[in-house]
Order: structure tokens, then C-alpha cells, then sequence
């Protein structure tokens, strides 16, 4: 059974950094691809960034050159580290497959962003 567990959200003000973390359960990072995706009040849930069993990566534009999506293979977790983050990243952040299946999504962490 695949699951995703995410941390590492907080409260940060504008231009502060945080790293999440995803650990998966029931599958493998090295051979998945995995994203990132956030859900900020009132909108829809959107994509963020990827990363492939190649370790080719992929990011929205908003968070490119500001956010890296990276994976250590032994402890088989996906990261992001998001630098220069602005009061529109606040979100909750989710970890899932790319593309994303929908009852797999976890209960995310919460990156509050505030001036």
C-alpha cells in the first residue's frame, strides 16, 4: 500500500527558507517519479515540482530558481527546499506520484509565509 508522509512546514517570513521532506511508504524513490504539489486557501490544489527515476527535474514557473526538489536514495525521502519564499507560497504542501493519483494525496504540511 503506497502511502505519503510529509514535514517540515512552519511559519516563515518573506524571504526566510524551509526544507520538506517526503518519505513514501510501498514504493521506491529512486525508481518513481515523485512531486510536489500545494493547496493555498481558497484555490485549487497545483503542481509545484518533480522529479524522475533519471533525476531529471520539472517546476512551475512561479518557484523556478527559488525552490529544488532533490532525493536521497538511502533514505528514500524527496525534498524541497524552498529559498526566498513570498506571502503566495503560503500552502499546504503535499507529496504523490507524478502524475499525481488523487487518493493518495496525505495530509500535507502547512508553509505559512507572512510580511
Amino acid at each position: 500500500q503506497v502511502q505519503f508522509a510529509e514535514s517540515g512546514g512552519g511559519s516563515v517570513q518573506v524571504g526566510g527558507s524551509l526544507r520538506l521532506s517526503c518519505v513514501p511508504s510501498g514504493i521506491t524513490v529512486s525508481r518513481s517519479a515523485i512531486g510536489w504539489y500545494r493547496q493555498a486557501p481558497g484555490k485549487q490544489r497545483e503542481f509545484v515540482a518533480s522529479i524522475y527515476s533519471g533525476d531529471a527535474t520539472a517546476y512551475t514557473r512561479s518557484v523556478e530558481g527559488r525552490f529544488t526538489i532533490s532525493r536521497d536514495n538511502a533514505q528514500n525521502t524527496v525534498y524541497l527546499q524552498m529559498n526566498s519564499l513570498k506571502p503566495e507560497d503560503t500552502a499546504v504542501y503535499y507529496c504523490n506520484m507524478w502524475p499525481p493519483t488523487v487518493r493518495l494525496y496525505g495530509q500535507g504540511t502547512l508553509v505559512t509565509v507572512s510580511s
